[in-house]
């Protein structure tokens, strides 16, 4: 374990010093989302691909139906149906001078045609009332007959979505860079792309350690607590963008210990430790890390104190033959989730290729009952609640490692810097967001 204490800062650039982003693979768009865009994305085929109706109603031309109204309606002589995915009327006809001709949402606008009158504008055409006239149609269309009686005037291009108004060949799709989330894998799926190339959402590795934990929904005998880090922790890293996978709680035992981080390195990007870095409890990890997948010289986990609090004791390396990243966090639940935040997220948005590491911060004004202490030379980070509107921050929960429930509660943390021993209510403080 190094000596002397390390800065919140120097464990961070260490870290990040040490991890480069995934290599970029070709996925398939229901494997992509949440991965980051590693090439410019251009648009082969205009969206939309053809002049097409944004209402059920008439495709018209414009000097048809001027100057309708219900009083003196124009009437038209309907020549036929233009459903969804058809190629327009049958046989190619052209849309004629007093001719209209059925139209559904989405279907292509026939040649001839200028604009549409939605079916609310008409009588429905011959044999009933817009709506019924419409919905029959949809199901059987019947093709040309009878006529419709328009009340309205429109102009030209009127409920028509032009070819390419929303982009054109050529144009920039989505740029290199982008997350790709459910609007960005509907457009790639719009312009006709099946497969991207992006770098993979990053596997995270969760593993409590403590011979005291129980698993949630079993009896506590005395003694023991429910392991509450590795499903906070597995949420975090999912939460993150990676696929995270929990391992339950390795007793104490740095063979055990070993063995089961060398099993889980197959499918590691990150493995994440929690709990047996603290003074007197930490040569067990220790011991079981600096050997773990035949590790030369060049691997192998450091063991450090940072001043902050909570988190002082860290651990970090690289672990296996394929150096994978290690971070050894504290076993106290705040501890390990405020280590977590500070540490492995940016972490693991580093794999991902993203720029933006770490969660935004603001300054607010402490609304406070009482002054918040904190031991000189130590940067701490309290739970709290922001409120955006009144542009204030107010703790939840006292300064204790154990409290979950106030993490629970909390949205925010406090930051109060190495050099601030008291902060009276009304400071002006920094806040890191966590939602």
């Amino acid at each position: 374990m190094s000596s002397t204490m390390w800065s919140v800062e120097e464990h961070l650039d260490d870290i990040l010093g040490a991890v480069r982003p995934l290599e970029p693979i070709e996925l398939q768009l229901h494997d992509a989302q949440g991965c980051v865009l590693v090439e410019d994305v251009f648009v082969e085929v205009a969206l939309p691909p053809f002049d097409n109706s944004s209402m059920d109603g008439y495709a018209v031309r414009v000097a048809d139906v001027e100057g309708a109204d219900e009083e003196s309606p124009a009437v038209l002589t309907v020549i036929g149906d233009v459903a969804a995915g058809s190629g327009g009327l049958p046989d190619g006809r052209s849309l004629g001078p007093g001719e209209a001709a059925r139209i559904m949402t989405g279907a292509p606008l026939p040649d001839g045609a200028e604009a549409v009158v939605p079916v609310e504008w008409t009588d429905g055409g011959t044999g009933g009332g817009p709506a019924d006239t419409m919905r029959a149609h949809r199901e059987a269309p019947e093709g040309a007959g009878g006529e419709v009686r328009v009340h309205r005037p429109v102009e030209a291009r009127a409920h028509v979505r032009d070819r390419g108004s929303d982009v054109r060949p050529g144009e920039l799709a989505l740029p290199a860079g982008s997350v790709i989330g459910p609007p960005q894998i509907g457009l790639l799926a719009a312009i006709g792309r099946a497969t991207v190339k992006v770098r993979p959402r990053p596997r995270v590795v969760v593993i409590s350690t403590g011979a005291e934990l129980a698993q949630p929904g079993e009896e506590l005998t005395d003694g023991r607590i429910y392991d509450s880090n590795s499903f906070a922790l597995t949420a975090a890293a999912r939460d993150a963008g990676a696929i995270a996978y929990r391992v339950g709680a390795v007793t104490d035992d740095a063979d055990t210990l070993r063995a089961t981080i060398e099993d889980q390195l197959i499918r590691a990007d990150i493995v994440v430790t929690t709990g047996g870095v603290s003074v007197g409890a930490y040569d067990v990890v220790k011991e079981a890390l600096s050997s773990v997948g035949d590790a030369d010289e060049a691997g192998g986990v450091d063991f450090r104190k940072l001043a902050m609090q909570p988190g002082k004791p860290q651990g970090f390396g690289s672990i296996g033959p394929d150096r994978t990243p290690l971070l050894a966090l504290p076993g106290n639940p705040v501890s390990a989730y405020v280590s977590f935040e500070l540490f492995v997220r940016p972490a693991i948005r580093a794999l991902m290729g993203l720029g933006d590491l770490h969660r935004p911060t603001v300054r607010a004004t402490l609304k406070a009952d009482e002054a918040l202490t904190s031991p000189a030379g130590r940067r701490q980070f309290l739970r709290g609640t922001y409120d955006a509107e009144a542009g204030t921050v107010t703790p939840v929960g006292g300064s204790g490692s154990h409290l979950v429930a106030a993490l629970a509660r909390a949205d925010a943390l406090i930051v109060l810097p190495e050099d601030v021993t008291s902060a009276e209510p009304g400071t002006d403080t920094e806040v890191v967001l966590l939602r």
